[in-house]
């Protein structure tokens, strides 16, 4: 089997009698921290192994997504540590420009202010304030949950070095001529005041209401549709199909604008679907990304009609209303008019809303940086479809490339300030200077920076290596760039992994920041519910941990896991996890106490029992198992079977089959504790990743060894016993069989049959003290009559039920069961035979009377089995 090298001490068998988390879980992670297993050595020959944290908002605190994610990637560098990688798992967290200034703008209302009434400085160092004082709470939360991360090494996307980073790269991209400012349509969020992207715009179906207006008079008329009516307020032209028949006579003319004093023209353009609604479409630049592109194909002006937060400017009745009361006001005004030709309410219509705080979306004409995102976005689809990075699971490529193969330029200015300000210069004539880190800016009178920060995708896009020291090529940046793997949910694949590719190829001189993105799905409800406050549904991890330890919650998420699949989970099944983590407690102290060690070699086969070889096979089948499972990132799989063998296979099986030998004592009790230790020590190697705190405590009580978390790997011996498998398999096959017949016959588990076992020639004859053992078997004694015989894997198990049953009453209720049946059985027949029936049924209500005509036969064939075994009188 496998070795382990650490320094042990002489074990101990002392156990509490009942695990209890809470006193195990905080003293051990500390014990972890304090002895630097975490952390990572730039200077270690060992060959590197790192992932970095997607970084969690400093306002946000540990939620059942976080755990989820957490919890896969400390079971990959736990394995990877104990397999002699040197693991870097790099924490930290993002400076979430829109979500923390709105916090602290929240803090300063409730003293009656503003952030104008302090100033940008002052601000900014407010925030600071509560960074220190507030943020962050989710670090002690991720160590609950026993998140092996290199804690000297945690960054933040405002640390000094990473913002040099920024500014490095700004530059640049600047100088490369992939970084521009331009006025553009972009999402504004009229709450938060500034530009968003759009990945950070939240889609959903609102009620609306969708008018139809006429534009012009008489035959020079037509008639438009719109969800946004104030914006008619702006329009610059309409628009129609060149080929529309409708409306070639008004091509090139001006027709009124109603409400206004002025007249727009009618132009040609190919955007617009001569089939969709009247065919004709007004115009509004400054209000709409594709009116924008009309409007820029026919140098139409951009008419803004909204501020910042979407009150209307434009002159007359409609100023300084707020966009959806001038919504109402203006159909009013139209309808008035005769103007309106049709209303349809509500109007289902699909409305962006800002991710951060809902509220709806404004497209505003507005000047922002931007990122020329072609060729960056082509080298990030290349290196993946040359195969330098590779996307797990695979059928999540499409989406990517999707995504990248169609990127629009990238909106990174934001009108906040909280976050790394744009290291541009404006001069007194127009001058426009980018400054890097280490170059000092223009000064003198007239001279100002940008007032915008950069969108917080823009640092955490170089995560990857600015944690690492980047520009600086230091020795962390040589030992663990690029990252072995990204493990991260494919609902940020747009917002963050893409970023990722593409500043990583662009600043590392080619080389990818990753080589395989490995991609989970999101947690849901026990019924497949997305998790939302509104649902009512939302779990706090820590209050599972709280009741049921923080390994119970990592194996119920762990072994939920299929790769980009969502994750239902339910408290049942996180209470399932305890009842697993108890029972790997109370198995190991029973083992402990019944010569379960790991001292002195491993006996050699032929010194063993058939119990002890399959047991053993079946370790090193189960460690070939997981090694394959993980290097697929199958977690649910690779958890599944580490749950079966634990409490199936040894619990179950073999510490039962065993006690007959330890109880005997003697050479054969020896060889099978030295087994057991064996299996124990592997098995507990092997799920330390998915529930380090249980396994800790009990792997360092067995071996003596100084922690689990830097013990070896096991590794897969090559040893099998097929036979040995076999043997087991035909006990396993008998104890079951006898156990159902028990259980038919109303025997309860503890009381005691005489039996007589038949067992020949069979390789079963060695087990039978094991057998009689679990089946609760006595030998046969004076009197005894074989009153039940069970023929199963060649051998016959004869019971003597005569004292224990009353024969009368049992065939009185299973002959009852049986007409049950028959009747059941008749009835389905009779439906299944009538011809008219079959001709009218649903399909579904036919194959539900065939499951119950099947399930007659099989109740009917097993009472039957069940009368003949009964003693005759």
């Amino acid at each position: 089997m496998t070795e382990n090298t650490q320094q042990q001490t002489a074990p101990t068998t002392e156990l509490p009698t009942q695990y209890a988390p809470a006193e195990v879980e905080g003293p051990l992670y500390e014990r972890w921290v304090e002895r630097g297993y975490f952390e990572a050595d730039a200077k270690s020959e060992k060959p590197p192994y790192t992932i970095v944290i997607p970084p969690p908002n400093v306002t946000g605190s540990l939620h059942l997504g976080h755990a989820f994610e957490h919890t896969l990637i400390d079971a990959l560098t736990r394995r990877k540590r104990m397999q002699g990688f040197e693991t870097l798992w790099q924490p930290g967290m993002d400076h979430a420009g829109i979500a923390t200034q709105n916090v602290v703008e929240r803090e300063l209302a409730k003293e009656g202010k503003s952030r104008h009434d302090l100033g940008r400085e002052a601000f900014v160092e407010r925030v600071w304030q509560w960074k220190a004082e507030s943020g962050g709470q989710i670090s002690g939360q991720m160590k609950r949950l026993g998140d092996g991360v290199a804690w000297s090494r945690e960054r933040f996307t405002m640390d000094e070095g990473l913002s040099q980073a920024v500014q490095t790269i700004f530059k640049k991209l600047y100088d490369d001529e992939l970084i521009y400012r331009a006025e553009r349509i972009i999402n504004w969020c009229p709450r938060c005041l500034t530009a968003i992207s759009d990945i950070e715009v939240e889609y959903q179906d609102d009620d609306g209401e969708l008018v139809s207006i006429r534009y012009g008079e008489g035959e020079d008329s037509l008639v438009v549709a719109t969800t946004r009516a104030e914006t008619m307020l702006g329009d610059t032209a309409v628009a129609v199909h060149p080929d529309d028949e409708r409306y070639k006579h008004l091509i090139g003319r001006r027709i009124k604008l109603p409400l206004t004093d002025r007249t727009i023209p009618v132009v040609a353009d190919t955007h617009v679907d001569p089939e969709f609604g009247t065919g004709a479409v007004k115009v509004t630049p400054a209000h709409d990304p594709n009116d924008f592109e009309i409007g820029q194909r026919h140098d139409l002006p951009n008419l803004a009609v909204m501020d910042e937060r979407a009150v209307i400017t434009a002159h007359g009745p409609f100023q300084g209303l707020d966009r959806l009361e001038a919504r109402s006001a203006i159909v009013a005004a139209l309808r008035a008019e005769g103007r309106i030709v049709a209303e349809k309410r509500p109007y289902v219509h699909s409305v962006g809303h800002c991710s951060r705080c809902k509220t709806t979306i404004e497209p505003r004409l507005s000047m922002q940086w931007w990122v020329k995102v072609g060729p960056l976005a082509k080298a990030a689809g290349d290196a993946v479809r040359d195969g330098k990075v590779k996307i797990h699971p695979q059928e999540m490529e499409k989406r990517y490339f999707d995504w990248v193969d169609n990127l629009h330029d990238w909106c990174i200015s934001r009108q906040l300030w909280w976050g790394h300000r744009i290291p541009v210069w404006y001069g007194p004539n127009g001058e426009v200077v980018c400054v890097g880190p280490d170059e000092q800016p223009p000064a003198g009178e007239g001279w100002h920076q940008d007032t915008d920060v950069l969108d917080t995708w823009f640092s955490s896009g170089l995560w990857p290596f600015s944690t690492l020291g980047w520009p600086e090529r230091t020795e962390s940046l040589e030992k663990f760039y690029p990252n072995s793997v990204l493990v991260t949910g494919y609902d940020i694949l747009f917002f963050w992994v893409a970023r990722m590719m593409m500043f990583g190829l662009y600043a590392m001189d080619g080389t990818p920041p990753f080589h395989t993105i490995a991609l989970h799905g999101m947690v849901r409800d026990q019924n497949g519910k997305k998790m939302s406050k509104s649902f009512g549904n939302v779990v706090n991890p820590l209050d599972w941990m709280d009741t049921y330890g923080s390994d119970a919650v990592r194996f119920t998420l762990a072994r939920g896991a299929n790769p980009g699949v969502d994750v239902p989970i339910g408290e049942d099944w996180v209470q399932a996890s305890s009842k697993f983590a108890n029972k790997i407690w109370n198995a190991t102290r029973f083992a402990l106490m019944n010569g379960a060690t790991v001292e002195g070699e491993l006996p050699d086969p032929s010194e063993m029992s058939a119990t002890d070889r399959w047991i053993l096979s079946r370790l090193n089948k189960t460690v070939a198992e997981v090694d394959a499972f993980y290097d697929d990132y199958q977690f649910s799989k690779l958890s599944d079977a580490l749950y079966h063998f634990a409490w199936d296979e040894v619990f179950d099986w073999y510490v039962e089959l065993s006690k007959t030998t330890f109880f005997a004592g003697g050479e054969g009790a020896r060889v099978s504790g030295r087994v057991l230790g064996e299996v124990l020590d592997v098995m507990l190697r092997l799920l330390h990743p998915v529930v380090p705190f249980v396994t800790e405590a009990l792997w360092t009580t067995l071996t003596g060894g100084e922690s689990v978390v830097i013990a070896d790997w096991p590794k897969d011996s090559g040893f099998r016993d097929t036979a040995a498998e076999q043997e087991i398999a035909l006990v396993q096959r008998v104890i079951t069989e006898v156990r159902r017949f028990r259980k038919d016959q109303g025997l309860q588990d503890a009381q005691k049959v005489p039996a007589r076992l038949e067992l020949g020639g069979t390789a079963l004859a060695p087990h039978e003290p094991a057998i009689r053992q679990i089946l609760r078997l006595q030998p046969e004694g004076e009197g005894f009559s074989a009153t039940a015989s069970l023929p199963v894997a060649g051998a016959t198990v004869a019971l003597d039920l005569s004292g224990t049953i009353d024969v009368e009453a049992e065939r009185k209720r299973l002959t009852k069961d049986l007409a049950a049946a028959e009747k059941e059985k008749a009835q389905a027949n009779g439906k299944l035979g009538n011809e008219a029936f079959l001709a009218k049924a649903p399909d579904n209500v036919v194959e539900k009377i065939r499951t119950r005509l099947a399930k007659a036969d099989e109740d009917i064939a097993r009472i039957q089995a069940q009368l003949a075994n009964l003693p005759q009188a």
